[in-house]
Order: C-alpha cells, then structure tokens, then sequence
C-alpha cells in the first residue's frame, strides 16, 4: 500500500535515522506470518486479528524499558476468543501474552508470540451488598471502578499510584499495592472471588458452590500437585516462617506461595496464586473484591528532615498512631521538583542529607480526625525539623504536599537526557533497616555513576529508586548488569528484603528470584508452574526463567526524535483518554513507531510500511484534542506533533488558500450557512441515506480530509442575523462562535431561542448584560485552523481576533464571554503562540470567560431557578477540562436538576472542530463507551457547553444534547 504522506513529511520522519540494535527486523516489514494469520482469522474473524507492521510495533511497548515484538495481536472480545487462543497455543507450541493497560514496569505486558488484548471488551463494574463488594472485569480502569464506589463510601484496598491508567486484571496480575494499602489492603487479602481460565480452556467461577469439586474434577493433576506443595511446605517448619517473615513485608518476587498456608484446598490455594502470578497461570475473566471505607476526613502534613536516619525513625511513630500514608522523599528527589509550582525556593538551600516525610491521617468521621490530630501534634512535637510543619486539614494545601511526591516521575522523566531511558524499579527492606537500606540504595548510585532518587512508602519499608541509563551499546548494558548484581546482593545478601515489592517480578528481576528464595523454594515454584501450565505458554520467562541474562535482553533504545514528544516516558497513562484508542492508534503508539523510524536505517523496509499505514493510524485520527497532556505526567500533548505532521502535508498552494479563507472567512460564514440549510432541504426531499451517500461520493473522489460528511443529526443553518444589543451599560463582551453563528439549535417542542438570545437574556436577567459586537462576523478562535496545520491562517485570525477583542473590551477593560468551550480555551491558550509582540502583550490583558465560568460565577449567584429538571446528564468537553471548569458544569447542573451525572467514561467526543464531519468512524469509536451509559437509562436533560461536541454525543446516544445555557435561561425565566 503507498504511503499517502507528503514528502515533506517522509523526509522528516526518515531524517537522522541512525540504525540501532534494537530495530524491528527487516523480517517484520511483513507483518504476522501468514500461517499464523491465516489460522487465527479462521479461528476469530479478520476483525479480531492485527497482523501489519505497525500493529506489531505498536504494541511491542509498555511502561518498561523491555520491548518484544508480537508476532500477532488478538484483539479478544469474549472468553470464547481466549479460549481459541490458547487452544490454538497449546496445539502450535506458540506463547500467550495478556495485555490490558500496558502500565506494568517490567515487561509483563509483552511478549514475542501471541499478544491477547483484553482491555477495550473487558470493561464493567457492579457494585453489590450497598459498597461492600465490587464485581469487576479485568480491562476496567482502577479509578473507575472507585468511582463507582464513591457515592456508597466505599473505595478499593490497592492504590498504585497508576490507578488512574491501570487495570483490575493488572493490578491482580501484579499484586499491586500503593502508598495506603500496604500489605493487609493489597489484592491478595481483599480478593473474595475469581473467575479465571486456565491454559487448558477450564473455565471456574470459585465463588460457586461446587467451584471446588469442579476444578479437582476438571484439573485433577494440578489440584493434587498443589496439595502435595502444601504438604511439602507444611512439613519444614523452617520454611514456613521463613514464608510468614517474607511476607509480612511487601513482596511480589516469584510466586506468592505463601496461598499454601493459607489455602486448605486446592481451589482456595490457586485462587489466591493467581494473585502476583503476572499471566502465568490462567487468564483473569472477573472478581470480586471485598471493599474498604474511604475515609474523607484527613490531616496532611510534609516534613523535612535533617537526614535519613531521622526521617525513617520518625516514621514509625505515625505508622502505630494509624497513619494512612507515611511517603519518604530522598534529597535528590526533592531537587528533582525544586521550580514547580508549590515547591517553595528556599528548598535550594537544603543540605544534601535532608530527607522529607509527607504524612497523611484518613478517618471516618471528624471526631476520628479529632482524637488523630491529637495523636499526630504529639508525635510531631518531637521530631527535629529544617523547618516547621503542622498537620493541615486543608485540602488545596494537601493537594499541594501530594503533587510534590506525584510529581517526581514528571520531574525526573521530563529533565532525564534525550536519548536515555528511564528505569523504575522497587525494593523492600524490613521497616526496622529502611535508613540503612536507602542510604545503601544512594551508594550504589555513585558506586555506578548513576544520578538516581530514592523515594517510596516508608510506613511499608517500600522503596522505589529511579534512574535514566543509556542503554544504546552493549558497554551500557553490561554496567547496567553489574549494577543490578549489586542492587540484588545489597538487598537480598544484606537485608533479606524483597527484591520487588509491589510491581511484580518481571523480566528485570526473574533471573534473581533464585537468589532471593534459594533453590528449594524456587524448584517448587517451577513444579506450579509446570502443573499449572504445562506446556510453557503463558508469558515464558517474565517470573521464572532459566537464562541468567534475560533481564539485558531485549532491553530498548530510546533515540532523540521531535522535542515536543522526546520526554516521553511510556507510562501509558495518555491511553485511556485518547479518542482513537481503539480506533487507531493511542499517544503512546504514535511516539512509540515514531521512534522505531528513528530506530531504521535509511530506505528501511520496516519504515516504509509504517508510512503506508501512518497517514490515517496516527496523523489524520489523531483529534488533536490535547487530553493526552492533562494525563500525561511529563506533560506531552502528542497531537501537536500531529498537528505540525498535518502542517507538513499543506503546499504552498493549500497554505495560501488557507490564508485566503481567513482573510474572507465572513464570506465563508454565510456560504455555509447557505449550504447547511440547503442540504438540509435535500435532507428532507431525499432522506440523510442519500445526502451521506452523495457527499460519500464527493469525499472519495475529492478528498475525505477535506469534503465533509453529511450527519443524519445536521441542525439547521443559524439566522444569519444576530440579535442587537447595547454597548452602554455592557458587564461584558459576548463573543458567539462562528460554529453557533452558523448552526442553529436542534428544534424541539417549544423552546426557539437561539442560543445568543438566550445568553443574552439570561445575563441580562442577572443585572450582567452583555454586549454582541456589530461585526462579529468573520471572527473565529483560529481553531479551524490550528487543528489542521496551516500556520498562515492559523496566524491571521488569531491576530485578528486577538485585535478586536482588544477593541471591543475597551482594552481589556471588559470582560469577553465565549459560548463554546472549545473556542474559549483556543483563544485563552492556542493562539498564544502565533500572536505578534504586541498582540501577546494585549492578549495578556484580555479577561476571557468560557460560558460554565461566566454563568457558575457570575450569573448563577444571582438567578432564581424555580422548577427543576427531574435530572440531567453532562458531557464536560476535553477543552472544559483544559479550562479545568469540568466541575463548574456539574455544579451548575446540579443547581438546575434534581440529580445530576457526569458519566464516568465522559472523555473527548473527538469531533475536534470538523474530525467529527471528517472522520465519523473517529467520533463513533471515541463515545462508544460514554454512550452506553448515558444509554443506560433515561435523563430528563442532556447538556453540553460546546455546539460540535453536542453533535458528536446527539449522533452516539440519539438523544437531544444542547447548550447548558438554554436550560438556565429556560428555569430562570418568570413564566
């Protein structure tokens, strides 16, 4: 297939191409062997199977510095998919990998065979017994499912600190904990119930009665092979407590096989095995955790300390007066934020020994806050400080103590050198040694010329160490190695802690775990693994493995490409709010086969087929939206390099017609006009079937990045008049976009003001009237043009509304108010760069409200609402959430219904300006998930804030999304 790319954009993406190890092989540039694609499309459909080039690369990544290129990815949407699989495996001899989120630091979510992604199905949650349990699939989002908790109180034990990208069935995988949960509150002892598959395709729900007759008579080998373990461990009284001592500790090294003690059957000791076995002993299809209350009533505090030594002692103190969290931060972690917001300046001057504690209290009532607070003071009084501290029960101030810690990973990873790569490993010394150990961690640092910052969970004796080796040659690797080597003897020969704690074993510790449990253990370890999956097929080599090198194997490059992109660190926390994740491809894909054309040497074949694909995967639905930067912890917004992608495909002939249709945009204003209530007509004379076809015709042979598609949902053309008001007397300027200056309202009962007349109406109502400028025609936000990349158009409308806002404000004396939220965050933040000096100058003098800000604060505290809508539903668009006004709309729209819901999967429409007219398929995947559950029952509003996304969510859900504005004009208005 040719690649659709202009040249300019071949050039720039082959330029300074310096082939590298670790480069897809040239083997690759054929996508899945045709065997294997032909059998699994067989097996599941074509749909289901991603077989190109840039399949296999893009998911040949996740959060750790391992890469392993699938030879195929299985995009499973059921356990009959699985089951085919792994069938499939066994009979061919192949590997089986699971992947959900991707977020696992040691490579678990990668594998070199089969690649089942189980997250885009396998979402859901059902709260039972009012909060106290939670039934989950494995690709739901933590934080999701905590938020379905929220409204009974209640929240889930594990809280890594991904848990806003990560998933259930990671979290089980990995035994993840977090800063809370420790080793009580973790997945293995608040699990009730698993439902799981087993290489064999045996299915078991082991909350069923006979769950266990059923598993002994379908698993009968492995049921007796795990009580013969049990028996084994049992009779060595020796290891017993050496397995009660480890554990009392974090640790997630090899497999939990404490589950033999606490486990009497068969059934209840595998279930709890699973937990922390990464993938390598059956497939988690569902659970049901046992929940906790969550605590809203808190004290926070940060302290800093002269030394390790007395921050680990102080440590324990808080930990047996009930502390939630106890988080210790080393020296270097505390430079690493030194210049971001909150961080005061004089932490410059600490001495290079100081050590910082942020201690948080959570109890369930302000009485238990109360007797806490005692407690805390107390301890607090005694400790030796650089600085005072006090516990606050503040929570903007606590939220400030909290971003200092949540912001080391974006510190490091945004300041680390381009071309290094960034390695995040965790360890667990017993509570009593954490000074000694951490301070021994810091040795090792210069020992092995490392720049790395020790931080971590104090109260758990749970650290984690950071740094950012280069690891482009094989010198590079190898001290990589040795410092490794030493990292395991320091913890293992001199503290006997846990070489991991909390992520799992992975590919970087599986050849230590030997070391760390000693051989008797680790043969028994291997006996489960065999009885459980006995031909190897699941996830080969990331717990137990043979080859005392595999942790420097497969480790990956990471070569300078574009500096809007290079800092990025492959968390995978952009993924889960990307329009196109699964349309597509997500952030993290686009930077990730970005960097593989920067892996390839010049006429590479692999390259070459990734531009045949990159155009439409990666460039063309890529939305633009920038919600990946409010996700991303370095702050990366991918799709402006998507956007300068986009610029690079324009010629001068298509930037100078740009140019022309912002120079006569008034003149394009009335045209569309024109044409939407002309297409509308034929709408009606010839149904939207025919009007789609039609304009389906037209963008195939013209262009579908530039002929739009017609919407069965068009609303109808706009009145070309605007309503007229004074200027004398104005609170503020009304700037109505040009996309409401062009489309009207969806016409319904009997409501028919336009959206300026209600804007008007209802702000004259709160003795704030506005002012709608005269020649307002012809402005626009520049978003037409910014999203699409010409910088000539993109330059002259934003000078050019930049200009007359001036004017009409008075010079900034007047406040502007914009009705769409996505117009008002272009000209608040997106133009900004393309103004000249001394428009930048009037820019920051200008005072812009979005209409959420202008009615929440301004017009809200002076309106009446008599009647009440029985309950409304809101879509915050991804440019509300970049003003940071998601709120501001919920509360508005709890002041206008009775109930009020913003949906937990609310997240970008992706109709981005004209991707929605554009890219119907885009729009259609991006509110898949939203639109089941606005679908789910019945509102009696449905409200938005900005025309286009209003489209995106009517077409979705087939219900009647509008401006908030109508509604607050309607229930303030004296009938």
């Amino acid at each position: 297939m040719p690649s659709l790319l202009s040249p300019n954009v071949r050039a720039i993406t082959l330029s300074s191409c310096t082939p590298q190890r670790d480069r897809a092989p040239d083997a690759l540039a054929a996508g899945t062997p045709h065997g294997l694609r032909d059998d699994l499309t067989r097996l599941l459909g074509a749909d289901r199977v991603l077989c190109r080039p840039i399949d296999l690369i893009r998911f040949a990544t996740d959060a750790s510095p391992y890469r392993l290129f699938p030879k195929v990815v299985v995009v499973a949407r059921n356990l009959d998919d699985v089951r085919k699989v792994l069938d499939y495996a066994r009979e061919k001899r192949g590997s089986v990998t699971f992947r959900s989120a991707g977020t696992s630091l040691s490579g678990q979510a990668q594998g070199d065979g089969i690649l089942v992604e189980v997250k885009r199905h396998w979402t859901g949650t059902k709260v039972e017994a009012k909060g106290q349990r939670l039934r989950a699939r494995p690709g739901t989002i933590l934080a999701r499912a905590n938020l379905a908790l929220l409204a009974h109180g209640y929240r889930l034990g594990p809280d890594p600190a991904s848990a806003s990208a990560c998933t259930i069935g990671g979290v089980i995988a990995n035994n993840s904990s977090g800063m809370c949960c420790g080793t009580t509150q973790n997945a293995y002892k608040t699990l009730s119930s698993l439902t799981f598959m087993l290489p064999s395709g045996t299915l078991i729900d082991s909350a069923q009665e006979d769950a266990e007759r059923q598993f002994a008579a379908a698993e009968p080998a492995l049921a007796a092979g795990l009580m013969e373990i049990k028996r084994e461990i049992e009779a060595d009284p020796d290891l017993v407590t050496r397995l009660r001592r480890k554990f009392s500790i974090k640790n997630t090294t090899g497999y939990h096989m404490e589950a033999f003690l606490d486990g009497e059957t068969p059934l209840e000791i595998f279930r709890r095995l699973i937990v922390g076995s990464e993938g390598t002993l059956a497939f988690i299809a569902e659970a049901v955790f046992d929940t906790l209350p969550d605590d809203q009533y808190r004290l926070t505090s940060f302290m800093i300390f002269p030394d390790m030594h007395k921050a680990c002692a102080a440590a324990r103190p808080f930990v047996e007066h009930g502390s939630a969290a106890v988080e210790l931060l080393d020296r270097a972690s505390l430079r690493s934020v030194e210049g971001k917001p909150g961080v005061p300046d004089r932490w410059k001057t600490l001495p290079e020994q100081a050590t910082a504690l942020l201690v948080e209290f959570r109890a369930p009532s302000e009485a238990a806050r109360a007797a806490s607070e005692g407690a805390a003071n107390a301890t607090l009084a005694g400790l030796t400080l650089l600085e005072p501290a006090e516990f606050t029960r503040d929570p903007v101030l606590a939220a400030q103590f909290w971003n200092v810690r949540s912001g080391l990973l974006a510190s490091v990873g945004g300041a680390r050198p381009s071309g290094s790569s960034f390695i995040l490993e965790d360890v667990c010394f017993p509570p009593d040694r954490l000074a000694d150990g951490a301070l021994d961690l810091q040795a090792l640092f210069a020992k092995h010329g490392y720049d790395g910052i020790v931080f971590g969970h104090a109260s758990a004796g749970n650290l984690h160490f950071l740094i950012t080796p280069f690891l482009n040659d094989p010198n590079e690797i190898a001290h990589y190695g040795a410092f490794m080597r030493d990292v395991v003897e320091l913890v293992v020969a001199k503290y006997d802690g846990s070489l991991k704690a909390e992520h799992g074993t992975g590919r970087n510790v599986a050849p230590f775990v030997e070391r760390e449990w000693g051989i008797r253990l680790t043969a028994l370890m291997w006996k489960l693994k065999r009885l459980a999956d006995p031909k190897n097929i699941l996830s080969p080599g990331v717990i137990l493995t043979e080859d005392p090198e595999s942790h420097l194997k497969n480790l990956q490059t990471s070569p300078t490409i574009e500096t809007t992109v290079d800092r990025c660190i492959q968390c995978g926390f952009c993924e889960h709010v990307c329009p196109s994740r699964d349309l597509t491809t997500t952030p993290r894909q686009r930077i990730a086969l970005r960097r593989e054309m920067a892996r390839q040497p010049e006429a590479s074949r692999v390259s070459a087929q990734i531009l045949a694909d990159l155009d439409y995967d990666a460039i063309q639905t890529c939305a633009g939206d920038g919600s990946c930067e409010i996700a991303c912890p370095v702050a990366i917004n991918t799709g402006a390099l998507m956007k300068h992608f986009r610029h690079l495909e324009h010629g001068p002939r298509a930037e100078r017609v740009a140019a022309t249709v912002a120079r006569h945009f008034g003149t394009v204003e009335h045209a569309t006009r024109f044409l939407v209530g002309a297409g509308n007509l034929a709408a009606k004379l010839l149904g939207d079937g025919t009007l789609t076809a039609v304009t389906n015709m037209a963008r195939s042979v013209v262009s579908k990045e530039l002929v739009p598609g017609w919407l069965p949902n068009m609303p109808p053309a706009a009145q070309a008049k605007l309503p007229t008001t004074p200027q004398e007397g104005a609170a503020g300027v009304y700037f109505t976009s040009c996309i409401n200056r062009m489309f009207s309202r969806t016409p319904r009962r009997e409501r028919r003001l336009s959206l300026q007349e209600a804007m008007i109406a209802v702000s004259a109502r709160a003795s704030m009237p506005l002012w709608l400028p005269e020649d307002i025609n012809g402005h626009c936000c520049a978003t037409i043009w910014h999203s699409k990349g010409y910088s000539e158009g993109n330059e002259l409308m934003a000078n050019r509304i930049t200009e007359s806002l001036w004017r009409w404000s008075d010079s900034g004396g007047l406040p502007v108010v914009c009705d769409a939220s996505s117009c008002s965050f272009g000209i608040t933040s997106e133009i900004v760069e393309y103004l000249t000096l001394e428009n930048r100058q009037r820019h920051r003098k200008l005072k812009i409200f979005d209409s959420v800000a202008w009615a929440h604060d301004q017009l809200l505290p002076k309106l009446k609402i008599g009647r009440k809508a029985t309950s409304a539903v809101v879509h915050p668009s991804c440019s509300l959430n970049h003003l940071n006004l998601g709120r501001k709309l919920h509360a508005l729209a709890a002041a206008m219904a009775d109930e009020a819901v913003t949906p937990a999967a609310a997240g970008c429409c992706a109709f981005a300006g004209d991707r929605g007219f554009l890219h119907t398929e885009l729009t259609r995947s991006a509110t898949a998930e939203e639109a089941d559950e606005v679908r789910a029952r019945e509102f009696d509003v449905y409200l938005g804030s900005n025309r286009t996304c209003e489209l995106g969510l009517s077409l979705a859900t087939g219900k009647d999304y509008e401006s908030f504005i109508f509604l607050l004009e309607e229930l303030t208005r004296l009938h």
